[in-house]
C-alpha cells in the first residue's frame, strides 16, 4: 500500500506523505486502530529521510488523524465519518433574477474565447512584461521590514493611511481642489462604481450615461436594475443637447461619465465640455460619476485636467480611480474621492461587505510609489504603448476599410464600419482565421454598434497587430 506512493522530489516530501495517507484514512482504506509502518520501515519503503516520515506523523497527529502509543507505534485515529441518504437540490430554480442576469452578461463565458496561438484584440490589460518585478519585491521587503506582522491583520475600511494620504495628494497634483473631500480603497472600478450605486440609487432608478460605455459599467448598472439612458458621443465628448433632453424629459439620480481616453472610444472631453457637463448637472441638480479610465496614458496634446477639477470647491462631481489599466490590475486597487460626508457613507457601505481592501497589497503599493518607481514606469510604459497605438493607427488606415476610427490615446481603438457591415459576422470568420477582437455592440445601452468593434493592441506584439489586423481587412473587404 505505502510503497505505491510516488513521490515529486521537487515539492515538500512530507506534505505529500501526509496527505496521500489522510486521504487513506478518509476512504475508509486505513481503518480505525489500525498500526501505521514506524517511522523507519516508512522511511526505507520509500527511500526518504526518516525525520521526513517523522513530520509526516507530527502533523497527522496534530490534525487528529493518528494517535501514537509509547514502544508500540501509530495507529489511526477513530475517525466517524457518516453519509446519510443523498439529497440535491435543483439550484436553477433558486436563482435570483440578479444571479441569472450577471450569468448571462458574463463576457469570459458567453464572449469569444481565446484559443493557443490566435491573435487576440481583447484584452486592454496592461503588458505584463513592462512591469519590474524585482522593484515590486523590494517595495514588499521594504515595507514589511518597515511594518511587519501587523500588515498581515485587519486593516480599516477606509484603507491603509499612507496610501489614502499619497492618494491625496495625488488627486491633487491633478489640479483638483481637495477641501471638504475624502477618499477611500476599493477593489478596483468594479467594486466602486458599485458602491456608488448602491448608496445613490434606489429601486429602479435611472442613470444617464455615454452610448457607447464602458461594458463592466452597463453590466453593473442592469444588475442594480437601473433604467440607463445612453447619449451620443462627438468627436470632442458626450453630446450635451441630448444630454439635456434626457434630464429635462424625466428624473435622474446619476450621470456617469469617462471624459479621458473614453471607453470604448478613446475619444476625450474637451476642456469646454467639461465645464458644460459641470453647469449642466448643477441646473438639474444631479450628481456626477468621473470614471478617470486610463487618465494618465496621454501621449500627446496638453494635459487635461479631471472633470471633478472643474467644480473647484463644488461636492456634485465623485471621482473613481484605478491603476488596474496602467500598473499591477492583479492587485486590484483603486478608489473613490468625493465629498466628505459620502465618503462616510461610502465606508460603512464597504465595512458591511467586505470589511476592508487587502491591506499587505495597499501597503506595497504605497511602498512602490514611495520609492518612485511609478514615475519611471510609467514613462517606460507610454512610451511603449505610444508606438503601439501609433501602428494600430496605421494598420487600420492601410489593411482596414472604415468608416470612422476613434480614439486618441489608452490601450485600444475604436472603428466605426459601413452601416451594412456586422462587426459580429466579421469576427466569425476572423476567428477562423486566428484572430478575434471585441465586438462593440457590447458597449452600447440600446443594441447599436452593430457595425462596429474595440482593438486593445496592449499584449500584442508588433508583427502580431500588422498580421491581425491585415486578416480583419480582409474579411471586411469580403463583406
Amino acid at each position: 500500500m505505502f510503497s505505491e506512493i510516488t513521490i515529486d522530489k521537487k515539492k515538500t516530501v512530507y506534505v505529500q506523505l501526509k496527505e496521500y495517507i489522510r486521504q487513506m484514512i478518509i476512504k475508509g482504506i486505513l481503518k480505525s486502530g489500525q498500526k501505521l509502518p514506524s517511522t523507519r520501515e516508512l522511511a526505507d519503503i520509500l527511500s526518504i529521510s526518516r525525520n521526513t516520515a517523522i513530520t509526516a506523523y507530527k502533523c497527522l497527529e496534530d490534525e487528529g488523524f493518528i494517535y501514537t502509543e509509547k514502544a508500540k507505534g501509530a495507529f489511526v485515529q477513530n475517525i466517524s465519518i457518516t453519509c446519510t441518504e443523498a439529497f440535491k437540490l435543483a439550484w436553477k430554480g433558486r436563482i435570483t433574477e440578479q444571479a441569472r442576469l450577471a450569468e448571462e452578461l458574463d463576457l469570459m463565458k458567453h464572449g469569444v474565447s481565446w484559443e493557443k496561438g490566435m491573435i487576440s484584440f481583447t484584452s486592454i490589460a496592461p503588458d505584463e512584461k513592462l512591469f519590474n518585478a524585482n522593484e515590486f519585491k523590494r517595495a514588499f521587503l521594504d515595507r514589511f521590514s518597515v511594518e511587519g506582522e501587523k500588515l498581515l491583520n485587519y486593516g480599516y475600511a477606509r484603507g491603509y493611511k499612507p496610501l489614502v494620504q499619497y492618494l491625496m495628494k495625488y488627486m491633487e497634483g491633478k489640479g483638483v481642489d481637495v477641501e471638504g473631500k475624502d477618499l477611500i480603497i476599493v477593489n478596483g472600478f468594479t467594486e466602486g462604481f458599485d458602491l456608488m450605486l448602491t448608496a445613490l440609487c434606489s429601486g429602479r432608478g435611472r442613470i444617464i450615461c455615454e452610448n457607447p460605455t464602458h461594458n463592466t459599467a452597463i453590466k453593473i448598472m442592469k444588475l442594480h436594475g437601473l433604467d440607463i439612458a445612453g447619449v451620443d458621443m462627438e468627436d470632442d465628448g458626450i453630446n450635451l443637447t441630448q444630454l439635456k433632453e434626457k434630464l429635462s424629459g424625466g428624473k435622474a439620480d446619476l450621470i456617469y461619465t469617462i471624459p479621458s481616453y473614453h471607453n470604448p472610444t478613446g475619444i476625450v472631453t474637451s476642456p469646454e465640455k467639461r465645464v458644460e457637463l459641470i453647469k449642466i448637472s448643477k441646473e438639474y441638480e444631479v450628481p456626477v460619476i468621473e470614471d478617470g479610465f486610463n487618465e494618465e496614458l496621454r501621449y500627446s496634446g496638453s494635459h487635461i485636467t479631471p472633470l471633478i477639477s472643474c467644480c473647484g470647491k463644488g461636492n456634485s462631481v465623485v471621482y473613481v480611480g484605478s491603476f488596474s489599466k496602467v500598473l499591477f490590475p492583479g492587485i486590484r486597487t483603486g478608489w473613490i474621492f468625493g465629498d466628505i460626508e459620502l465618503i462616510n457613507y461610502i465606508e460603512s457601505l464597504k465595512r458591511s461587505r467586505n470589511i476592508h481592501t487587502s491591506t499587505i497589497d495597499q501597503a506595497v503599493l504605497f511602498q512602490y510609489f514611495l520609492e518612485g518607481n511609478f514615475g519611471r514606469y510609467i514613462k517606460k510604459a507610454k512610451r511603449v504603448y505610444k508606438h503601439k497605438f501609433e501602428l494600430a493607427k496605421a494598420c487600420a488606415e492601410e489593411y482596414i476599410t472604415y468608416k470612422k476610427a476613434l480614439g486618441v490615446g489608452g490601450l485600444h481603438i475604436f472603428l466605426e464600419l459601413e452601416q451594412r457591415i456586422d462587426a459580429r459576422e466579421v469576427l466569425a470568420r476572423c476567428y477562423e482565421k486566428g484572430v478575434v477582437f471585441t465586438p462593440g455592440d457590447i458597449f452600447y445601452t440600446d443594441n447599436k454598434g452593430a457595425n462596429t468593434l474595440r482593438l486593445g493592441f496592449s499584449r500584442v506584439e508588433d508583427d502580431e497587430i500588422r498580421k491581425g489586423f491585415k486578416i480583419i481587412g480582409e474579411v471586411v473587404a469580403e463583406l
